[in-house]
């Protein structure tokens, strides 16, 4: 596995660590008064302060409105359904409620998505079979 590297914008710091760290349960790696490196399951994630950031359109995708601008990670079934008790738990606001998508089809899997406290959407996958995430047929 290659870990990947994503910045995005925050607009303040704070509430925005407490959201990944305290909620998500993610650590911190570097960082400084503009910007936090975070510890995204294996990945980076730079979180910047930035001023103005929007909110993009939707697609429908089996019945559901899902942002076009998100990022998340696909995780195993057990820790995906761990992150989901404890996101219940913390009593975050889901922007589509975690759910099977595609039921019965290649791609079925779970999913949810939850914003952070500057609007980014973060999607939260899983897949039964691993092999099915990049199945077509």
């Amino acid at each position: 596995m290659h870990p990947f590297h994503l910045a995005i914008p925050v607009a303040e710091l704070d509430g925005t660590r407490a959201f990944y760290c305290d909620v998500l349960g993610l650590g911190v790696g570097r960082e400084d008064a503009h910007w936090l490196d975070l510890d995204f399951f294996g990945h980076q994630v730079t979180l910047h302060v930035a001023v103005g950031t929007e909110s993009l359109p939707t697609n429908e995708v089996d019945g559901k409105d899902v942002p076009v601008r998100h990022f998340g990670i696909v995780l195993p079934v057990p820790e995906w359904q761990a992150l989901a008790d404890r996101l219940r738990s913390c009593a975050v606001d889901f922007l589509i409620e975690p759910c099977v998508r595609f039921a019965g089809e290649p791609g079925e899997q779970h999913t949810m998505f939850v914003r952070d406290p500057s609007g980014n959407v973060l999607e939260f996958k899983s897949f039964a079979d691993r092999a099915a995430l990049f199945r077509r047929d």
